[in-house]
């Protein structure tokens, strides 16, 4: 049962839990008992709000910053994730396969100030060897989500 209500959550925190009881056969009581023990095991962590800030008229730049890093000892990855995680600037990071050992997502309101995180803060670390800074240009699609009209095809009909 975990799972269904796991999948349903993550489509949509907002379900109304009297109708996801209903979906899965159970009583209200029962679901609301499973997502508060989960939230207690940090299974679920948290309940983020998906928002297109260009529909709101807010201007945010985002970036995803490919980082290379030096392991620490008998650490691994994970000292240097907690401590890049620690600033608030950052929005996640992830340790990754390929050419970097880090995808970083930050937010800021220009990109003077995204590229002051990466040149002063994030490179200043000490077990970060290189950085390469992407910008999002246009989100098409985030955590599933279609944050985009589909366009309309304009083209005349020849027969």
């Amino acid at each position: 049962m975990r799972e269904k209500i796991l999948t349903f959550i993550e489509k949509n925190s907002k379900i109304d839990l009297a109708e996801l009881a209903i979906v899965l056969g159970v009583n209200q009581a029962t679901v609301m008992n499973e997502l508060e023990a989960m939230e207690a095991e940090h299974i679920i962590c948290g309940y983020p709000t998906l928002i297109d800030w260009d529909k709101a008229g807010i201007e945010k730049v985002t970036a995803m910053i490919e980082v290379s890093v030096t392991p620490q000892r008998e650490m691994g990855f994970d000292k240097v994730a907690e401590r890049i995680a620690g600033y608030p600037e950052v929005n996640s990071v992830y340790l990754i396969s390929g050419g970097f050992d880090f995808l970083v997502t930050i937010e800021g309101k220009t990109l003077r100030e995204v590229s002051q995180f990466v040149s002063e803060k994030l490179s200043a670390i000490d077990t970060v060897l290189s950085t390469k800074t992407n910008f999002i240009l246009k989100k098409y699609k985030d955590h599933g989500t279609v944050m985009v009209a589909p366009t309309k095809d304009e083209r005349i009909m020849m027969a």
